[in-house]
């Protein structure tokens, strides 16, 4: 028997007669993501894209690489069958029962997009449930809120059936590289990784920035970034991390600036720096994982002062409406969470002010970080940054 991988998307329908170019970069996406060699053909027809692995592949490997490749909102394993409702009905019902043990509820609903099949949706299902239930006889039909849907698709030239399950459910969003590139900074907390996915999801390349402190900050904390970096690229594929060493800057602002301007001026710096490596590597924009409110440099009044430096580029903050109950969720949705609590400290944390002002006022700051050689510091910052290439966890 035959099967398929059946993708199906969301967003990218609404797309008019730009529709077939992100088809086309999501098929290039999932090639990318799951190895060419593991399909042995790839079409799309009707908004679904087929995918039929080959014989040897491991059909449950690809369906997981699946689910992080954005841009997809389901993917199914399906029988393929001949449009004959008895094939359907015996060896479809066979198929598809395989994995339904235990299972308590179902439903069943048909799409019949070749209105020439002798045989209604209504009908379909009604049969197709008949067959089920003949198979499983603990089972039940609930047509309300069921464990299981049985999903029979008869299309132009073949019949498919299928049942979805969690495993079915895509990340939604827009193809990687559909909506330009922008570089990241990226901590070792809770925050910045889901800055980052979220920003990946809407279709936005990424690479990385991440400020290291020797030796106020440990090797272990430089690896706890490196492999947070490899969890998301696992959603986002390949990308360039730069790790800027930052203790002189940071010496430098403790021993000459007000302690309560400590964080706001090493933010800006850190922005400043972030935008000269993002721009010589053609990003469009900043991201952060700043959250309204979170922490004194968050405040409205210290965005702001952010804000400033920036010369070029905008910064976009994708949780900024968010609480950390609903950050957290999604950090253990992706997986990010558990690396990011591991103990391991770093650099805006190790510098942190007894009192930090939660109102600053612009000037204020900028007479404080006049005390300061910004542009020297930076430069030098700069030029020292490591470049380590992010692939995606094994």
């Amino acid at each position: 028997m035959k099967e398929v991988i059946l993708v199906k998307y969301g967003e990218i329908i609404l797309k008019g007669l730009n529709r077939s170019k992100f088809e086309d970069l999501l098929i290039r996406n999932i090639k990318k993501a799951v190895g060419k060699q593991n399909l042995l053909s790839v079409k799309k027809a009707q908004a679904i894209i087929y995918l039929e692995p080959q014989p040897t592949a491991d059909v449950d490997a690809i369906m997981e690489k699946l689910q992080k490749v954005f841009g997809i909102v389901n993917i199914s394993r399906a029988g393929v069958f001949s449009k004959d409702m008895d094939e359907i009905l015996t060896k479809g019902a066979d198929y598809v029962t395989e994995n339904m043990y235990g299972v308590a509820t179902f439903k069943v609903e048909a799409k019949r997009s070749d209105k020439k099949f002798p045989f209604k949706s209504p009908e379909i299902c009604r049969e197709m449930g008949g067959a089920i239930l003949s198979r499983l006889h603990k089972i039940k039909v609930d047509v309300i809120n069921p464990e299981i849907t049985v999903r029979v698709e008869i299309r132009d030239s073949e019949a498919y059936v299928y049942a979805d399950s969690e495993k079915s459910i895509g990340c939604g969003g827009m193809p990687i590289g559909s909506s330009g590139k922008a570089t990241v900074l990226l901590s070792g907390g809770i925050d910045s990784p889901v800055a980052a996915w979220m920003i990946a999801k809407r279709g936005v390349e990424i690479d990385a920035v991440h400020f290291f402190s020797p030796p106020y900050t440990s090797e272990r904390a430089k690896e706890k970034v490196i492999e947070l970096a490899r969890i998301v690229a696992g959603y986002t594929g390949r990308y360039n991390l730069y790790i800027v060493p930052f203790t002189e800057q940071q010496l430098a602002i403790r021993d000459n600036c007000p302690e309560e301007h400590l964080t706001l001026i090493m933010r800006r710096l850190m922005m400043m720096t972030a935008e000269r490596i993002a721009l010589k590597n053609r990003s469009l924009a900043l991201i952060t994982g700043e959250s309204l409110g979170q922490v004194a440099s968050q405040t409205i009044h210290a965005l702001g002062v952010t804000n400033e430096c920036m010369e070029t580029l905008p910064v976009f903050r994708p949780l900024i409406g968010m609480d950390k109950n609903e950050i957290v969720d999604i950090a253990r949705k992706i997986g990010t969470f558990e690396t990011s609590i591991l103990p391991y400290e770093d650099c805006c944390t190790v510098f942190t002010p007894k009192h930090p002002t939660t109102k600053p006022v612009l000037e204020k700051i900028m007479e404080s970080q006049a005390k300061i050689d910004t542009e020297a510091l930076i430069n030098k910052a700069v030029e020292e940054t490591e470049w380590v290439l992010i692939e995606p966890q094994e």
